[in-house]
């Protein structure tokens, strides 16, 4: 297999505002897309036939993490994601399909469902609570 990397990365400014991982993406071995300092580490897992990782767990170690990112994985349906700047321009609407994915690293988005949808949401935890988590933002002030 060839490997077909389609990621796309959404950039204004020097800021990193979130990474496309686009479906038809194929690696023949295991590729992280991710800053290794990253807070959030995203890549896809590609091993051969017969593969075998022996028993492991992962070490438990305290992490200071500032920053909230989220990755959406769309299972089914379609759905617009909205990237905005800091200072509430948009800078792109970016359409995902079944199979595609988003990392939204930075700055203000907003979702729109076009076809009825379910992504799997993952996040850094723990949970604290939609009003510790969320800011809705007035795009007309």
């Amino acid at each position: 297999m060839e490997d077909k990397i389609n990621i796309e990365s959404v950039e204004y400014n020097g800021i990193r505002y979130a990474e496309v991982i686009w479906a038809d993406s194929r690696v023949s071995a295991t590729t992280f897309f991710s800053p290794a300092k990253s807070s959030f580490q995203f890549g896809l897992l590609a091993h051969a036939k017969g593969f075998e990782e022996p028993p492991h767990y992962h070490k438990s170690m305290g992490r200071l993490i500032e920053d909230l990112q989220q990755m959406f994985v769309v299972q089914r349906g379609i759905v617009d994601v909205e990237l905005y700047s800091d200072d509430k321009k948009l800078l792109r609407t970016i359409r995902l399909n079944p199979g595609d994915a988003i990392v939204l690293i930075h700055g203000i988005h907003a979702i729109k469902v076009i076809e009825d949808m379910q992504c799997l949401s993952i996040k850094q935890g723990p949970f604290l609570g939609d009003e510790n988590d969320k800011v809705f933002v007035n795009m007309n002030a």
